[in-house]
């Protein structure tokens, strides 16, 4: 069979399995040796079915996932196996091959909107591209196909969407233009890799919603890449569990989450949030606050007399050993606060106090002072972190800043905190690039420990980290606080991590805090419309999986 066959008449020639892979072996060469990522996996997604692969970072799943549709590293090879799409092999195609089935038979939503989608280029004319490259004429004609696109995919008044840039749009609008690319020639099959990992929880719901409607209308099969077992339980109609690129286990996703044979797989599962039993941190008993925002109001100037609202009327409190969760969509205002907690920005109205202290009355030298107090730790460790500079040298630089200590005496605070954020002495002269995921955050929470503060404001500080590299960080968070009596503000879209780690949470939606409590007040009675819908949206529901009945296809 010709590429051109199976491109033309793929709705023919694709059997139910859509997708056959057989003792599939690839590897990367690096300085002319080969090391071998993925091992013998076999697996196969018929017509209409969800398939997810699952795994920690280097498992091997989105390394099996390009290899689907020729998007191999040049360094990447298959070295043995088998890779059919309607029955056709492709595991030795070129990339002039593939070109001919991409979008039309096979086609990708990756997981980064922002580094996918040309920023010097309207959305309408990249998706447009799709169209050209299928042979449609007529800029009209094709600019008319978009528009009827980005409304299928949801996208508010599609027709102006149709000639902004990528900048101009949100995260969940990004990711929308995305799948309508991935959509727009009908493919037999999408392979979905980490989606919506970076959305909020109702952007994220809405989004699996629109492939799951395009899987019922048109029987495409969907690989879904994920390390999100609560998304893998509400879409899921089988699971492949790989790790250092095996299978570990493979089945119905309702006997794998509820019958796990590995202990890999159990493990993923204790460690998932989403799929943990509702139970909720107990407070330590009230003492008086550490950090209060009372009646917080902040202003951005926009020009011509004009400004916008980010932060409107807040408040809360936080006392030393307790978590105070805020949660909010994108836009609600969240990352605003933090800022003004942390001094970043100065409050239009209202007050925020330290320690007793209004941070906004402080004279600069008190202020740099009085920050010894409140640190933060920042979502995303490898761009927080110096590459050039060693551990031992990150963890030290707050102690240059702050602190008349010798040379010898920052070298003993170093291997403290270093210790006490479960790391080796042996790292202290790696480099950020040597180390995992998990170990560049702990790196960044010593960097914020070193100067023994009061308070950690933590800011995405797990969204990026795999299942279990995020259970070890919550773990040793909660561990921290118990020992230091830290108060800790976390900064989160995740409502799972929010019911785990937090003992207060607030809702903020549009600037405004549309509700306060305690965490389980909260979850278990909300009171907002809006908060309701953010619970409803968690993956895997309110509640485990094991107790409800599946959702039926």
């Amino acid at each position: 069979m010709t590429v051109t066959t199976l491109a033309r008449d793929s709705a023919e020639v694709l059997a139910d399995r859509i997708l056959d892979i057989e003792d599939l072996s690839i590897a990367y060469r690096e300085s002319g040796q080969a090391r071998r990522v993925v091992h013998g996996v076999s697996f196969s997604v018929a017509a209409g079915e969800v398939v997810a692969l699952v795994g920690e970072s280097g498992s091997g799943k989105t390394t099996t996932a390009q290899a689907v549709i020729g998007l191999l590293a040049e360094n990447g090879e298959v070295e043995a196996g088998s890779i059919r799409i309607g029955g056709v092999e492709v595991s030795s195609w070129n990339d002039r091959r593939f070109n001919a089935i991409r979008g039309k038979v096979v086609s990708l939503i990756p997981q980064d909107p922002g580094a996918s989608l040309n920023p010097v280029m309207t959305v309408g004319k990249q998706v447009g591209e799709v169209f050209r490259l299928a042979g449609q004429r007529g800029e009209a004609h094709i600019r008319e196909l978009v528009i009827s696109l980005f409304e299928r995919v949801g996208l508010s008044d599609p027709a102006l969407r149709y000639d902004q840039y990528p900048h101009e749009l949100s995260g969940g609008m990004k990711q929308r233009v995305l799948i309508a690319s991935a959509i727009a020639l009908r493919p037999r099959l999408i392979i979905a890799d980490e989606p919506t990992s970076a959305l909020d929880v109702t952007v994220q719901r809405r989004i699996l919603d629109l492939i799951d409607d395009l899987r019922r209308e048109t029987g495409t099969a969907v690989l879904l890449v994920t390390h999100d077992l609560g998304v893998v339980a509400d879409r899921a109609d089988r699971v492949i569990v790989l790790r250092h690129g095996r299978i570990q286990e493979t089945g119905k996703t309702t006997d794998v989450l509820e019958k796990p044979t590995s202990d890999y797989t159990r493990q993923l599962l204790a460690d998932a949030p989403a799929l943990a039993e509702s139970a909720y941190r107990e407070a330590p008993s009230a003492t008086d606050p550490v950090l209060s925002v009372e009646n917080l109001i902040k202003d951005f100037a926009l020009g011509r007399g004009q400004s916008f609202r980010a932060v409107d009327d807040v408040s809360f409190s936080v006392s030393a050993g307790t978590t105070h969760a805020i949660v909010g969509e994108s836009g609600s205002g969240k990352t605003t606060t933090i800022r003004t907690l942390v001094g970043f920005e100065t409050p239009t109205g209202g007050e925020v106090r330290v320690l007793g202290q209004a941070i906004d009355k402080l004279r600069p030298d008190a202020l740099r002072q009085l920050r010894k107090t409140i640190q933060l730790v920042h979502q995303n460790p490898f761009s927080s972190l110096d590459p050039l500079m060693s551990v031992e040298k990150i963890i030290e630089e707050p102690l240059l800043n702050f602190e008349r200590l010798s040379g010898a005496e920052r070298h003993v605070r170093v291997r403290e905190t270093l210790d006490r954020v479960g790391l080796h002495a042996d790292l202290l002269q790696r480099r950020p690039r040597a180390l995992s995921g998990g170990q560049r955050q702990r790196v960044a929470i010593a960097r914020a420990l070193v100067l023994e503060p009061r308070i950690l404001v933590l800011d995405e500080a797990v969204s990026a980290l795999d299942v279990t590299v995020q259970a070890q960080i919550l773990r040793l968070l909660v561990d921290l606080q118990e020992r230091l009596g830290l108060a800790y503000v976390f900064v989160t879209h995740d409502l799972a991590v929010v019911r785990q780690i937090a003992h207060r949470v607030t809702v903020m939606q549009a600037g405004k805090a549309v509700e306060t409590g305690a965490v389980r007040d909260v979850f278990d009675n909300p009171v907002s419309p809006y908060t309701r819908d953010l619970i409803a949206a968690i993956p895997g529901g309110k509640r485990s999986p094991f107790t409800r009945p599946r959702r039926r296809r």
